[in-house]
């Protein structure tokens, strides 16, 4: 199903995205899982770039527990993209981004969709409210 495009002006921080040759499928396109690498990964750069969160030892981690992706153009191998991140709904343990897959040059989104992170105590697995300065950094990107 073909979505409308979300514009680049609704997204607070961009991140570069290289493509891969073993990201294309059969089809010669951007394989529909490869797009959740990179809700991914824009999401846990800014996090760790901006928030502080330290992948390896933080008492903290976030985990996904929801997500969807809508496509509208295809891409592929070689194009050039950036994913833009913003926050959808803030909470005191979750936080729902959207996120845009936008190829180079344009401002109307590829693919786009949201996911859903809660903060939990990395030991236990237990919901926790995330720490002040992620919370902080997530305010950030908070757009209504």
């Amino acid at each position: 199903m073909v979505t409308d495009a979300e514009p680049a002006d609704r997204y607070r921080y961009f991140l570069p995205i290289t493509t891969r040759w073993m990201d294309n499928d059969v089809y010669g396109h951007i394989n529909n899982v490869t797009y959740y690498s990179y809700f991914d990964t824009v999401a846990n750069h800014y996090l760790i770039q901006e928030g502080g969160l330290n992948i390896h030892s933080s008492p903290v981690i976030a985990l996904v527990v929801e997500s969807r992706c809508s496509y509208r153009v295809p891409l592929s191998y070689p194009d050039r993209l950036r994913a833009g991140l913003r926050v959808n709904k803030l909470g005191n343990r979750s936080v729902t981004y959207g996120i845009g897959i936008f190829k180079e040059g344009e401002s109307q989104s590829s693919a786009h969709g949201y996911f859903v992170h809660v903060f939990v105590d990395r030991q236990t697995r237990k919901a926790v409210s995330m720490p002040e300065r992620l919370r902080a950094a997530l305010e950030r990107l908070v757009v209504t």
